[in-house]
């Protein structure tokens, strides 16, 4: 019987392409790392288009260099944030696939192959505390500056040999400067980076609040050895379960359920003041993480207590998750997502290089930041832009004027009745193109949230939530400039082949006419 199996194993192979589950082992396995590495792989390629020394600078000024052990090599921290969001892994993951892939250790800067892994997953949350929004800036100033050819600008320094006084004293001959005219385009929206987090309602609110105060209850009763007050946890679960287990509950059933949740809370939580009160020390023995949820569940009691009296549904800086408490509601108004539950980040693109110039939890009129953001492409590039592509609500009667006095166009409707001098069929047509234009930006934010996850940002405290979402932002800069890199190479050859051919063909027309 055995025989007849092997047989049709056999005769199954060479008729598929099949290998039998009988491999070889791993020590005879072949490997080909000693051959070459393919210089078209695209982490060679990326690992060439990037300033590693200037990030490894930028890296550096976040450092303690007079305490602590030497730190791991910049590029490897960088890289390896860089394969994290490209390839959409977890820390842990992260890991694994660079001590797995050979290409990768060459993109961070190794001379050879090693199966070890790089660093401790753990140390991921330590990168992101310490990279925040401002040091990925400056990273994709670097990349902006080298994709678009953008000459690094360089103060002006006095003259001190002349003293301010000699200076009034001594009239000069003021020479105006050059005007230097506007170029380029500059186009700005906001939008929100969702936090990864269930969706908030009264009732999950004060039902995780409850059970979180039961264990502090428990905490503290342990560490005094007293008798746990009753809490009627298993009463309170049951009748929580059984209403968030109903698909069709009606007004008045959720406004009760969330009133039993909320007296639980309530004596939970005065229990826990009683025991404090009569043992203040009893509060060294929780954690700072409990502490925190002590201090969080606490607001949030106070809130739904307002919110439940007055029969309303907004408080301010209501807190939609315990563990996350920095996050906000963010009212959007859009269809099938009235609010979203993140940062919200105003962001400027230009020629599709991205910058975060506003990062908050807060909601924030992003209009009234129009003009930093304007000075902040006049400061990197030395000139104010051309072109001026937004949304309508930053069009105000202030921003207007700001961008009439330096002479800058923008693609906003135009106030008050319309122009007596209709406007030529040439210029509907180049409105119509810049204000569509615009959309450009819309699909910056679709990439990074259908493809990077710009749209769940897994983080869970505030600061490393920001350098989550920067790097997302750096990382998009750095495959626009490894695809710009690609499309000027390609160009190059071209012309290269273009010009070797035209001299042929000179050289085998000048030879015919010598004969």
């Amino acid at each position: 019987m055995q025989g007849k199996s092997c047989f049709y194993i056999i005769k199954l192979a060479s008729m598929l392409n099949y290998t039998s589950q009988n491999q070889l082992e791993i020590f005879n396995f072949k490997t080909e790392f000693e051959s070459k590495l393919s210089p078209t792989n695209r982490w060679v390629k990326m690992a060439k288009c990037l300033d590693w020394d200037n990030f490894a600078l930028i890296y550096g000024q976040n450092l303690n260099l007079k305490m602590g052990a030497k730190g791991i090599n910049a590029r490897v921290v960088i890289g390896a944030l860089i394969i994290k969001h490209i390839e959409r892994k977890d820390d842990r993951g992260t890991i694994e696939m660079i001590a797995e892939n050979p290409y990768m250790q060459f993109f961070l800067g190794f001379d050879c192959f090693s199966s070890e892994p790089i660093f401790d997953p753990s140390l991921f949350v330590h990168i992101r505390k310490r990279l925040g929004n401002e040091s990925f800036d400056k990273m994709n100033q670097i990349i902006m500056r080298k994709a678009l050819n953008i000459k690094e600008l360089v103060p002006e320094k006095e003259d001190d040999s002349i003293s301010e006084n000699t200076k009034s004293d001594i009239d000069l001959p003021q020479e105006e400067a050059p005007k230097i005219s506007n170029k380029g385009k500059l186009q700005m929206d906001a939008t929100i980076a969702d936090a990864h987090i269930k969706f908030p309602t009264d009732l999950g609110l004060l039902n995780d609040s409850r059970e979180k105060s039961e264990e502090i209850i428990d905490i503290i009763c342990k560490e005094l050895k007293i008798k746990k007050p009753r809490t009627y946890r298993i009463e309170a679960r049951k009748k929580w379960l059984n209403l968030s287990k109903k698909k069709r509950k009606s007004h008045k059933e959720i406004r009760k359920g969330v009133g039993q949740q909320l007296g639980y809370l309530k004596r939970n939580l005065k229990y826990i003041d009683k025991i404090v009160n009569d043992n203040p020390l009893v509060l060294n023995s929780l954690g700072n993480i409990q502490y925190k949820y002590l201090l969080v569940i606490s607001e949030l009691e106070r809130q739904q207590s307002e919110m439940f009296k007055e029969k309303t549904h907004s408080t301010l800086n209501r807190i939609v998750s315990i563990h996350q408490p920095h996050i906000r509601p963010m009212k959007r108004g859009k269809q099938g997502k009235n609010v979203e539950f993140g940062a919200k980040i105003n962001v400027s693109l230009q020629e599709g290089y991205a910058r975060i110039d506003q990062l908050d939890f807060e909601a924030f009129n992003e209009g009234v930041y129009l003009k930093d953001q304007v000075e902040r492409f006049r400061k990197l590039n030395g000139h104010y832009p051309e072109l001026v592509q937004t949304d309508d609500i930053y069009m105000n009667r202030v921003n207007r004027k700001y961008l009439t006095d330096n002479n800058i166009r923008h693609t906003g409707r135009p106030l008050g009745r319309k122009p007596k001098v209709e406007l030529t069929k040439k210029e509907k047509q180049r409105n119509r193109i810049e204000k569509n234009e615009r959309n450009q930006i819309e699909g910056k934010f679709g990439q990074g949230k259908s493809r990077y996850g710009l749209n769940k940002i897994m983080a869970k405290l505030a600061i490393t939530s920001q350098s989550w979402i920067a790097s997302i932002i750096f990382v998009m800069n750095i495959l626009k400039l490894s695809r710009d890199f690609l499309c000027l190479f390609l160009k190059q050859l071209f012309w290269i082949l273009f010009l070797y051919n035209d001299v042929k063909v000179q050289l085998v027309i000048s030879k015919n006419f010598k004969y």
